[in-house]
């Protein structure tokens, strides 16, 4: 039989290197990897239809599927996860000592649909009564000028989002104070070069982040998988063989973690690391497939509607191709 020939996008890690690089395969399938930067590919994603297979912002693919756009399928495969406690810096001359004090200012963000925002909003809402019509939102790059959003948004006229003028970044109106926080994926230069009134709002934000977890049992999704729908439609059994080498894939890095002889990671105490992430998120490590991940899903899908990024809630299934709902990952 002819294998199929398909160009593969993602960021190279450890969870996606074994298929990057030949490892692993996909069956009936020929890959063409194509590592990349994941705001590139999501936009060439979006924009242009460039891959077969592509990783993929959840938000934006929430945004997608709401507007029954339908050029790729969904994979429950999440590629990226990401507690975001770390993700909020604020002015310290603006008498913001704790979440509930972002109520009334005017917070940077790269964009607004993105999926760090859109948790951070989520958190914000659920544990300290911070609704995202509370906050005036502005828009642009964080260290460069440009951006913009990678779809195009109507939101309600009770989401207060702007554009930062033409020419300005994040960083710097946040080192200047025309801005009262950002929500960042990375620290902003003017934080990380030690300017003297801007500071992470949670810094021991490891402690918040184990707290958050135990208190809620969710480890954010902020990337998962797309497939091509021409290519499902021609060949109904490839979402299936997909998830099952990203599977293959993924339980391989985790295996790698264990390998002490020569550690695969360039950390001293890498088993001890790994022993504690372990005891705290259990299952939870880096689980794929819908129902072990149906929690997450159903919290972004519920933020999305309240922050006007859908008309309504969609179900975790919707996000999905059908043949993938019942699998699991420990295969």
């Amino acid at each position: 039989m002819t294998k199929l020939r398909l160009s593969l996008a993602c960021t190279h890690t450890d969870r996606t290197a074994p298929l990057l690089d030949g490892r692993i395969a996909i069956a009936g399938c020929e890959i063409v990897p194509l590592a990349g930067q994941t705001q590139d590919i999501f936009r060439r994603t979006l924009s242009e239809q460039a891959f077969d297979i592509a990783e993929m912002s959840m938000s934006s693919h929430i945004v997608q599927c709401a507007r029954g756009v339908a050029d790729y399928v969904g994979l429950p495969v999440f590629l990226s996860r990401a507690f975001r406690h770390a993700s909020l810096y604020i002015r310290t001359d603006r008498g913001i000592a704790r979440p509930e004090d972002l109520a009334g200012r005017t917070v940077g963000i790269e964009q607004f649909q993105q999926t760090v925002g859109l948790w951070v909003r989520g958190i914000l809402g659920d544990q300290h009564g911070v609704r995202s019509q509370d906050i005036r939102w502005r828009t642009g790059g964080l260290e460069a000028p440009g951006g913009g959003e990678r779809l195009a948004l109507s939101l309600p006229p009770d989401i207060r989002v702007e554009a930062i003028p033409r020419g300005e970044t994040l960083n710097a109106l946040l080192a200047a104070g025309a801005l009262d926080a950002v929500i960042a994926t990375r620290p902003p230069s003017c934080f990380a070069s030690g300017h003297p009134q801007v500071a992470r709002l949670v810094p021991e934000y490891r402690m918040a982040e184990i707290a958050y977890f135990r208190a809620s049992g969710l480890f954010p999704i902020m990337h998962g998988l797309v497939l091509r729908r021409r290519l499902v439609d021609e060949n109904p059994w490839l979402p299936v063989e997909i998830f099952r080498a990203f599977a293959r894939a993924k339980q391989h890095a985790l295996s790698e973690l264990d390998q002490m002889n020569v550690p695969r990671i360039s950390l001293a105490w890498i088993a001890e690391n790994v022993a504690e992430t372990r005891a705290i998120l259990g299952k939870s490590l880096w689980s794929y497939g819908l129902e072990e991940n149906r929690a997450e899903l159903a919290a972004m899908l519920r933020y999305a509607a309240n922050d006007g990024l859908t008309a309504g809630e969609l179900t975790p299934e919707a996000l999905f191709h059908a043949s993938t709902h019942a699998l699991r990952d420990d295969i």
